[in-house]
């Protein structure tokens, strides 16, 4: 058979109770580097282009086949009904297939750093030896807990259960990894004969390599270095040691691409990020989803993006975004609040305290600071002074806003949607603007100020201000006086 030839069938096992993780939630569904586990096995089965793939669920099924039906590969799944061990398990994987002809795959679905190209390398391996099964395994320096490998001369013989290892076969370190390559004839043979002969009274699905072993069916091994490939989730302790272990894995490889990262284990990045050359990450920085960087930009410190485009050359400062692009040579925080629908243009500026949901901003225009900018639509060059609200909903309805190009926004204002600030159009400062303002217009909205003279001196003729102004001069500051002769 051709090397690269699809193999019948890939069995996922993934109906066991998961107990230990203690949560409501499948242990399958908990997630590594932002993908959950059963993603990363289906991945890796799919991988081998097998005529079918199978998840046989058990526990929590209903929430294993929902997330099934949101992956893209072809999965069909088997019901395990009881959990009887994993040679059960298999034999309710393979009942709809039929009489398959060829190699079964048998995998786990929480071994979550498994990759398909190891698969291709076990199948290369049970084909290039012409074994009837092939099992995966690896040295380990703790074989405790795991099933051991017993050889002869060099030729696997069988698997052992660590419950049911003899003192001199607890002392051998090549342990077995629960991923086989079976034909299919000698796994259905196989299955046919297991019994519950054993510490558990479960069908073990080792107990088929003795089957194998004992009918003079060639019984192979592939041993990886990568032990990681060959752990399981159990528990929430493994669940934060296998996420760590990831991520130090996708740091690594995106600073061999050329990403600079000030501070590594600070920083957190999701499997499918994708990062340009000289990016630079500060501490503090959580990438997730699929948020994208383009070269030249720096995030951070102290900053969460979530499926976050962010152009060439911005910069994003102690900041949290989702589902927002931020454009070439843009500058954001610190302390901003990107929600999604946020679309900042090339240069643009949202600033400290600037919250911003649903807001286009153009090339150039700018939300500098303690502003909420919602629903609204500003035109490029736009300014929005420090403190403007866009009132965007009014108890039922949420309306939008515009902004022109050039238009200026004074201070403290508010935008009560819906209004249309033309281009070129200024807004005083502390207006509540309910009607449009036209293009280079000047919109005006709150009452004309009155100096009450005195005021100070009579009401609260022992305080520090009335002691201030008696010794005032009552001339204008020089620093007032110089802004007025620029603005006339």
């Amino acid at each position: 058979m051709s090397t690269d030839a699809p193999v019948a069938a890939v069995v996922v096992l993934a109906a066991g109770g998961g107990t230990r993780m203690k949560s409501t939630k499948s242990k399958l569904l908990h997630e590594i580097a932002g993908k959950s586990m059963l993603s990363f096995a289906v991945s890796a089965a799919a991988a081998l282009d097998p005529g079918h793939l199978v998840v046989v669920v058990g526990h929590q099924r209903e929430q294993v086949e929902e997330h099934l039906e949101k992956l893209s590969e072809a999965v069909s799944t088997a019901v395990q009904e009881q959990q009887l061990g994993t040679g059960h398990a298999v034999a309710c994987g393979l009942a709809a297939l039929g009489d398959l002809d060829g190699e079964v795959v048998v995998t786990y679905a929480d071994v979550p750093m498994l990759t398909g190209d190891t698969l291709r390398d076990l199948v290369a391996t049970h084909r290039g030896n012409l074994n009837a099964v092939t099992v995966l395994t690896a040295v380990v320096d703790d074989p405790t807990g795991y099933g051991r490998i017993v050889r002869d001369g060099g030729n696997v013989t069988g698997i052992v259960e660590h419950k049911d290892a003899t003192e001199a076969q607890l002392q051998i370190n090549e342990i077995n990894s629960g991923i086989y390559v079976f034909d299919a004839a000698t796994l259905r043979a196989g299955l046919a004969s297991l019994t519950t002969d054993n510490s558990q009274g479960e069908q073990y699905l080792t107990d088929v390599v003795h089957f194998a072993a004992q009918r003079s069916g060639r019984v192979g091994a592939h041993r990886i270095d990568d032990v990681w490939q060959t752990e399981g989730v159990n528990d929430r302790i493994q669940l934060a040691r296998m996420n760590a272990e990831m991520n130090r894995r996708i740091r690594d490889s995106w600073m061999l691409q050329g990403v600079t990262m000030i501070d590594p284990p600070s920083v957190w990045i999701d499997v499918d990020v994708d990062l340009a050359p000289d990016v630079t990450l500060l501490p503090g920085v959580i990438l997730q989803g699929a948020t994208t960087v383009r070269s030249g930009a720096v995030i951070g410190p102290d900053t969460s993006l979530m499926n976050v485009e962010v152009g060439e050359g911005a910069e994003v400062i102690r900041t949290h975004g989702s589902f927002a692009v931020i454009g070439d040579n843009a500058n954001v925080g610190p302390f901003s609040y990107l929600r999604p629908g946020t679309i900042l243009g090339t240069s643009g500026k949202i600033g400290a305290f600037v919250e911003t949901k649903n807001a286009q901003i153009g090339d150039g225009a700018k939300v500098p600071h303690l502003a909420y900018c919602g629903d609204a639509v500003v035109d490029d060059g736009a300014n929005i002074g420090a403190g403007t609200i866009f009132a965007n909903y009014d108890g039922i309805y949420k309306s939008t806003s515009h902004v022109g190009k050039n238009a200026f926004v004074g201070s403290n204002s508010v935008l009560v949607a819906p209004v249309d600030i033309g281009d070129g159009a200024l807004v005083a400062a502390g207006s509540a603007v309910t009607d449009d303002v036209p293009a280079g217009a000047l919109g005006v909205a709150r009452g004309r100020q009155r100096n009450v003279e005195g005021w100070v001196n009579d009401r609260r003729p022992e305080s520090k201000q009335a002691a201030a102004a008696a010794e005032s001069s009552g001339a204008i500051h020089p620093a007032v006086l110089e802004s007025r002769e620029k603005k006339a």
